[in-house]
């Protein structure tokens, strides 16, 4: 839980806002919050866990409170040790397995936006999906990157 959330929850259940600051202070004193420690966790695991790209875990870490910096250097460090390409290709091979009846250029339009979907950087997913299936690489043909490919 994140000290965003704890101050939600006491201002929920109607404790003031010193008292709401007091016991956020405390349990940080004390290590029960500690905001980075839980952003790089939840990072860690909704990239190599869940097979999420790095928008997806954005907005998970953004809804739990967390400041911007922290974001982003949560976010830096999961990638440190996540590969995203790799977490594609794996998420990838089996949406492929899994669509074996569709004809490979839809099957491959289809996995495109399934990865999208999932917060991987549109660039990134044309790149790995042209070198897995290269053959049907023309079928990506259109689909252009997001504004912000970060």
């Amino acid at each position: 839980m994140s000290s965003a959330e704890v101050r939600r929850g006491l201002s929920r259940d109607g404790f003031t806002e010193a008292a709401t600051e007091g016991a956020v202070k405390r349990l940080e004193e004390q290590r029960y919050l500690d905001d980075s420690r839980m952003g790089e966790r939840i990072a860690r695991s909704r990239l190599s866990d869940r097979g999420y790209g790095r928008a997806r875990v954005r907005q998970a870490l953004s809804q739990k409170g967390l400041s911007r910096g922290i974001i982003e250097s949560s976010l830096r460090a999961a990638l440190a040790d996540v590969s995203e390409a790799d977490q594609i290709d794996r998420l990838a091979r089996r949406y492929w397995r899994q669509k074996v009846g569709h004809a490979p250029e839809r099957r491959l339009k289809g996995l495109w936006a399934f990865l999208i979907r999932r917060g991987f950087p549109a660039g990134l997913v044309g790149e790995r999906l042209r070198v897995l299936w290269p053959r049907w690489g023309d079928a990506l043909a259109g689909l252009e990157p997001a504004e912000s490919d970060e």
